[in-house]
């Protein structure tokens, strides 16, 4: 059973980021979209919005599962790693919440940054699953 679970939390986690790697890259596309062309905005609005709450629904079973490993199971308990690890999941769903919070002022026509802030912001998701992967493989302490 622990081999199942382990397989099915990195599935999800992969997934999620899937999402957290492109909802950046539409505010990207978003940001550039001239004010008249109302079509392309809506269009981008209409992805970034299902990926969004897609994405949403991956994070759950990637966190369930990832607290059946932790607790149920025992991995990484007291060890330093896992304490650097949850820090940056903590970092990642508030990644995902500051999201939604941009695609709000999207749809609210209240954005304020250039497509360079987004292209910037569309990294900090490969920083944080680069980190978490390499603890999670490295356990360097």
């Amino acid at each position: 059973m622990y081999l199942w679970v382990k397989a099915l939390h990195i599935v999800f986690v992969a997934s999620w980021f899937a999402g957290l790697f492109y909802l950046p890259r539409l505010f990207v596309n978003l940001a550039m979209v001239p004010a008249d062309s109302h079509a392309e905005r809506e269009r981008l609005l209409l992805m970034a919005r299902k990926l969004y709450r897609f994405s949403s629904l991956l994070m759950l079973p990637a966190l369930a599962l990832g607290l059946w490993l932790w607790l149920g199971v025992g991995i990484g308990r007291g060890q330093g790693w896992m304490h650097a690890k949850l820090l940056l999941v903590l970092g990642v769903i508030g990644y995902h919440h500051v999201c939604r919070s941009l695609l709000r002022q999207f749809e609210q026509l209240a954005n304020r940054r250039s497509h360079r802030w987004y292209r910037v912001f569309n990294e900090v998701s490969v920083l944080l699953f680069a980190a978490t992967v390499l603890l999670v493989v490295l356990k360097p302490f």
